[in-house]
């Protein structure tokens, strides 16, 4: 087992509050799936079950940041995972949003979802691509 890298363990709250977010942010939208479209004051969705799904999406992120906070030597590839869906979900309200799909109030939801969390996993995830030998072995797996 690796000791903790300094280096790597600079960025434990960040994990830490990112599992306490998902797991209230993913609970809440379970329990109340459509308080946040009325706080926003847009049109729900034809069916609490889909957003409900949403909600069970990111409260299972929890765990995965929680541990890569414990350990975040051992477990980078779980922050890659959590930043790539951060990309990709911005990616994804821009691409429904210009097609008219969603209305640009929704977006606001990326600012604590998403955007917060950019600058600490992209730094951690360059640290520790550079303490496995380079993202080329980081992204096989080592």
């Amino acid at each position: 087992m690796m000791s903790p890298t300094p280096s790597l363990t600079r960025y434990r709250p960040w994990f830490y509050a990112a599992a306490l977010y998902n797991l209230l942010w993913g609970t809440f939208n379970v329990l109340f799936p459509f308080a946040l479209f009325d706080g926003l004051g847009i049109e729900r969705p034809s069916s609490a079950a889909l957003w409900q799904v949403v909600g069970m999406f990111v409260l299972v992120y929890a765990p995965a940041y929680w541990w890569a906070g414990k350990y975040p030597e051992r477990y980078p590839h779980f922050i890659a995972i959590g930043l790539l869906g951060k990309l990709l979900g911005p990616a994804g309200f821009v691409w429904s949003a210009v097609t008219g799909q969603l209305p640009l109030a929704f977006g606001w939801i990326l600012l604590t979802n998403d955007l917060i969390w950019w600058p600490a996993f992209a730094l951690y995830l360059h640290q520790a691509a550079r303490l496995r030998g380079g993202w080329w072995l980081f992204l096989q797996g080592e």
